[in-house]
């Protein structure tokens, strides 16, 4: 088991990667650029280069995210910029090392007509993928929401990744706390959930999960990320029957929780290998 963080490039991408490893991440996420702009950066290829062979000595494996802005249902004026976006975000995490990218599932742009949504993510996806060639993934990531709200379901993120002209190119993001605030997960329901996974084909595609506990209630359908032992409505117990999920073995477990209540992401690392008997 593998559990990491969410570390910044202020130091560029090796300064990332060394800072992962100083706080005890065994793998970690970072954005590739400035994650408020869907610009596409000239990047430090050495310096990208460099963190490649640094994860490499240390056994670290990482994953990049993708800008806020970025969206597989864009308006029809966003199109091209946002391709342009995450294949530059696809370039610099293939540079650095990183199993992939992960992208938020696409949400409704047409209530009276749910197809289209999917239809658009599908034409997104294919447009990029047939100028990208290289090892790292888009990482589809299941959405927050109410029960029912779209990219909530793995029956959703499995036929949009079978759908696409490309879909050995696409992997899959697990986030707990938009599982939660779906219902998606409820940690009752753990052993259920991955049995579905493994049925659907989901299991062998899972590259990361997102750590990270609900402030607000099962199937609230907000998502407001809270620390894994403090503030949160997942229980303790519940990550624990998620950790020790065999499907789930050599999945990294990544952090995206809050560090402005008293504890730091290197304090939560070590109160996660502590609880968890590593």
């Amino acid at each position: 088991m593998k559990f990491g963080c969410h570390v910044s490039i202020r130091e560029g991408y090796t300064g990332a990667a060394k800072r992962a490893l100083k706080i005890g991440c065994q793998a970690y996420q970072y954005f590739p650029k400035n994650p408020r702009s869907l610009s596409v950066k000239d990047f430090n290829r050495e310096d990208a280069e460099r963190c490649k062979d640094f994860c490499r000595q240390h056994d670290l494996i990482s994953v990049a995210h993708t800008p806020y802005p970025t969206s597989l249902t864009p308006p029809a004026e966003k199109k091209d910029q946002i391709i342009d976006s995450l294949l530059n975000d696809l370039e610099i995490a293939e540079a650095c090392g990183s199993a992939g990218v992960v992208v938020h599932f696409g949400s409704r742009i047409n209530q009276s007509d749910q197809l289209a949504s999917y239809q658009l993510m599908i034409e997104m996806l294919n447009n990029i993928l047939e100028q990208w060639e290289g090892d790292c993934k888009i990482l589809l990531e299941n959405n927050a929401g109410k029960p029912g709200a779209m990219g909530t379901t793995l029956e959703e993120l499995i036929q949009v990744k079978n759908l696409t002209k490309y879909s050995e190119k696409i992997g899959f993001c697990f986030d707990t706390c938009h599982a939660y605030s779906s219902g998606l997960w409820s940690g009752e329901n753990n052993e259920e959930l991955w049995e579905k996974g493994r049925e659907l084909g989901y299991i062998q595609d899972i590259e990361v999960i997102n750590l990270n506990n609900s402030k607000y209630p099962l199937r609230s359908g907000k998502d407001r990320h809270a620390n894994i032992f403090k503030g949160g409505h997942i229980e303790e117990k519940h990550f624990k029957q998620l950790f020790r999920t065999s499907y789930l073995s050599g999945v990294p477990f990544i952090l995206e929780t809050p560090s402005d209540y008293g504890i730091s992401h290197e304090e939560e690392l070590e109160m996660l290998k502590q609880k968890m008997g590593k």
